[in-house]
This record gives structure tokens, sequence and C-alpha cells, in this order.
């Protein structure tokens, strides 16, 4: 039996990995950088909707592979180190180091996250997606699926999937909040209003 990708190894390729911004090199060789234009997120949509279909559908499979690059690494006898791994491709992909700390907001990557061991993860995002896009606002959508997915992944899975579902949703949930621009607003009200425009509809402020 080979033995087993020490973790050290396992959590720095999981959020090298991930940190890898393949939609920003998608869209920068021709021109556009996804942190200026429409709702400032670095991902294989801002990808489809700034260069075509082709070029977004090979930016999100990259993102999706990179999720899986930890959990895969830990294999199921260690999922705990599955859950942090998962966890640190998107952290790298919404924080990554080659953007000065800009990114996605990470649905792709945590879906391949969960692919290995918590598959129904990856179907409860994809369903989120899909059914957001089909109502006119995909965030929204998402955003559904994140508040459902530790309950139903404990439900279906266990604890061991519901730290992996939980690991992969924090970064995503945070990321929504913080953006890749500042709030501009100074005041209270503006202010509470914007973080909660970004949370709910997945957006940084100039495009609210």
């Amino acid at each position: 039996m080979a033995a087993a990708t020490p973790a050290p190894v396992v959590l720095a390729a999981a959020y090298l990995a991930g940190s890898v911004p393949f939609s920003h090199l998608a869209t920068r060789r021709r021109g556009v950088d996804l942190r200026t234009v429409g709702s400032g997120t670095v991902s294989g949509t801002g990808v489809f909707r700034s260069v075509g279909f082709a070029a977004g559908m090979t930016a999100g499979i990259a993102d999706l592979l990179k999720g899986a690059v930890g959990p895969v690494l830990a294999g199921r006898d260690r999922p705990y180190l599955a859950a942090a791994s998962g966890g640190l491709a998107v952290v790298g992909h919404n924080w990554s180091p080659y953007l000065s700390g800009a990114g996605g907001r990470g649905v792709s990557t945590a879906m391949g996250a969960l692919a290995p061991t918590a598959p129904a993860g990856s179907g409860l995002l994809l369903a989120g997606l899909a059914l957001g896009r089909a109502a006119g606002e995909s965030a929204i959508g998402c955003f559904i699926a994140d508040l459902a997915m530790v309950p139903v992944l404990k439900r279906v899975g266990g604890r061991h999937a519901a730290a992996l579902g939980a690991a992969v949703v924090v970064p995503m949930l945070v990321k929504r909040l913080t953006g890749n621009a500042p709030v501009a607003e100074k005041s209270r009200g503006p202010r509470l209003r914007a973080y909660a425009a970004r949370l709910l509809l997945d957006r940084d402020t100039r495009a609210t």
C-alpha cells in the first residue's frame, strides 16, 4: 500500500492549486481585468460574460478541478484533512496571492472540493446556481445553497461531510462580504445596505 501524502503537503498543494487564478489568466490575455468589470468577481461566469462561452467553460472546469486536489490527496480515511484542504483551496481562490488578495467567490472551487467525499454538496451548489440563474439572480440561489450546505450534508453524509461543507462555505460567505474592493460608504445606514447587497447579490459595491 502506498504511503499517504503527508498532511502539510496536502494542505500546501490544496492552497497553491486553489490560488491559481485561471479565470484571470483567461481574460488578461485578451486585455480584460475581471476585477474592474461587471460585478468585480474573478470567476468563470465573469469570463463567459467578458470574452465568451468557450473561455468561460474552460476556466470554470479548471477552477472546479483545482478544488479537488487537496481532498483527493487526503483520501477518504482522513476526512478532517480533506475538509481543511478543501477550505484552503477556496481561500486560495477567493484571496489569491497572485492577484494581491483579490479573487472569485469560490463556487466552482468548492464544488470541486466537495466532489470526492461529499458529492451531495456539489449537487446542492449546482442546483442553487441553476435555479438562481433560471430565476434571474444566480447569486441568491448560491446564497441559499450555502446556508443549506451544513445541515444537508450532516443529514446525508454525517459529521465528516458537514465539516467539509462548513470549511468551504465559510470562506465563500466571508468573500461575499469583503469583495475585491472596500465599501466606500462612510455612514452606518449606507454601509449596512452595501454589505447586505454584497451578501445577497454577491457584488462589489461599485456594481450594486
